[in-house]
């Protein structure tokens, strides 16, 4: 005679108790080791996540932004101090028109939400839009300035929202900016170095990312802190966005630790 199956409820409980001790566990070893300065997270799989599971592409990008807020709790509670987060690449600029709606105003909601979130104030981070915040609908621009606004005198913690950005853009912005110097006699060629260009980006008072996680399972960067990610580490999980898990994330901070970083690049 076979024996019985177990309750699924008695599975369910003992899958959970192993997930919150794999947790635990990683989160000890994390705090014993190096933490990421600036952590870059390259936000990808809402549409793909919405496919797999039965959702609209409204669902999936909604999914993706509760995941966020999740992101933002798991940074605090591990002391990671720079946050850079890749929400709308320019090419995304050309996804359809109601798409482009629903994202637009998930955007506005989520930058005048976190003008007044409790935990922004809190930890005293400081929230900027990076990118060209220009081509974006002035509803979108007006909430990113209320955000900007009430973090402005923050240093404790930087959040920045990479939004309406991309890589080779924001390097010949700053190509540009610098012939502007030298055609106006402020900067003389041979001067031009490494930090002349990296003074020019949007990310010029901030250090350099030490590590760039990825969602999805793409291995790329995809036009993301070109410049600035000459020296990260990488790190790609075969999770769509939305699904992400506080496992994942811890994962890939240990991926991190055990990385054999030479400071001397």
């Amino acid at each position: 005679m076979a024996p019985a199956e177990p309750p699924k409820y008695l599975s369910q409980a003992v899958a959970g108790a192993f997930h919150d001790a794999t947790e635990k566990r990683l989160l000890g070893k994390v705090r014993e080791g190096p933490i990421p300065g600036h952590l870059a997270i390259i936000m990808d799989g809402n549409r793909r996540f919405a496919a797999s599971h039965g959702l609209l592409i409204e669902e999936g990008h909604l999914r993706g932004k509760d995941k966020l807020e999740e992101l933002l709790n798991w940074c605090l509670e591990v002391g990671i101090r720079v946050l850079t987060v890749y929400a709308l690449s320019t090419e995304n600029l050309e996804r359809p028109p109601e798409e482009l709606r629903t994202l637009m105003g998930l955007f506005r909601e989520s930058f005048e939400k976190i003008a007044v979130d409790e935990r922004v104030h809190r930890h005293h981070i400081r929230v900027r839009a990076i990118g060209n915040i220009s081509v974006l609908p002035p509803e979108v621009q007006a909430a990113i300035r209320t955000a900007e606004e009430a973090t402005k005198e923050y240093r404790d913690r930087l959040y920045n929202i990479a939004i309406a950005y991309g890589g080779r853009e924001e390097i010949v912005q700053a190509i540009r900016a610098i012939a502007r110097d030298v055609a106006g006699g402020k900067l003389a060629p041979d001067a031009i170095d490494s930090e002349t260009v990296s003074g020019r980006l949007y990310t010029a008072d901030l250090p350099d990312p030490d590590l760039i996680f990825r969602t999805s399972g793409e291995e790329r960067i995809s036009n993301f802190l070109l410049w600035q990610s000459a020296y990260a580490e990488l790190y790609f999980a075969d999770v769509m966005w939305p699904g992400l898990t506080k496992t994942d994330f811890l994962r890939a901070i240990r991926s991190y630790q055990n990385r054999q970083r030479r400071i001397g690049r």
